[in-house]
């Protein structure tokens, strides 16, 4: 998702540039003037963790406690409708209702003794977290000036997300399971490309979300107290029609 995100802000600067060495017929002449405007959008994202280890993270005196954990990202998609309000002539009020899929695996490796030859053994166990968010993104727009039929802009808010598979209860055969915490309020910014079509406008767009808060719900397990802040994060890659 980095390596796709840096290629499509490239995408983003050739696009503009070649298309200004001339002068075209505007679609959608006057789209921007309109005071409100509804559409959807579609697209994949890229969630993770930030975890910060606990003071005794390292102490492996004991058979089965964890001596390491990792973060492994998956790659989901997202859904939802637009609403959309113009503020002026170069910004925009937008409000989202979005319906997210995503999964974060966490890697755990756990003490269990000593080889023959007094090297540490250690197991590792993979506990997958999927996630279903409803996001309430609330965002403002800042557009540049339009170049034939494309604006550039920069976007940026916040956005309340409550994950319903964090309530539903787990499975024995997915056990042992950490719980996250609901909701979280993520801090967001991306920028994008307006492509004005002949009937409609176009959108990629690239956006940036990190957590606010501590997500981890303590329980007092060996998988939990080896962690004492965990935060999430995510890229998302979303394609708007308007």
């Amino acid at each position: 998702m980095k390596k796709l995100s840096i290629f499509i802000i490239i995408s983003f600067c050739i696009t503009i540039n070649l298309n200004a060495q001339e002068e075209k017929v505007q679609n959608l002449r006057r789209y921007d003037s309109k005071p409100f405007h509804f559409g959807f959008t579609v697209g994949f994202n890229s969630a993770d963790f930030s975890i910060r280890n606990s003071d005794n993270f390292f102490d492996v005196a004991e058979i089965g406690q964890i001596y390491g954990v990792e973060n492994s990202p998956s790659v989901g998609f997202h859904i939802g409708p637009i609403s959309n309000f113009r503020l002026g002539e170069y910004f925009d009020l937008r409000i989202l209702f979005d319906l997210s899929f995503a999964q974060r695996d966490l890697n755990y490796y756990m003490y269990m003794g000593t080889e023959e030859n007094g090297d540490p053994l250690f197991n590792d166990y993979k506990m997958k977290l999927s996630s279903t968010f409803i996001e309430f993104p609330v965002l403002l727009k800042y557009k540049s000036q339009r170049i034939n039929n494309y604006r550039f802009y920069l976007i940026t808010g916040v956005n309340t997300k409550m994950d319903l598979a964090a309530k539903k209860k787990i499975p024995e055969i997915e056990m042992p399971k950490i719980r996250i915490k609901q909701p979280n309020v993520y801090a967001e910014i991306g920028l994008g490309l307006d492509f004005y079509t002949t009937f409609f406008k176009f959108s990629p767009e690239i956006k940036f979300s990190t957590g606010m808060f501590n997500m981890l719900s303590q329980d007092e397990t060996e998988f939990s107290n080896s962690i004492n802040y965990l935060k999430s994060n995510m890229i998302m890659l979303s394609f708007h029609f308007e």
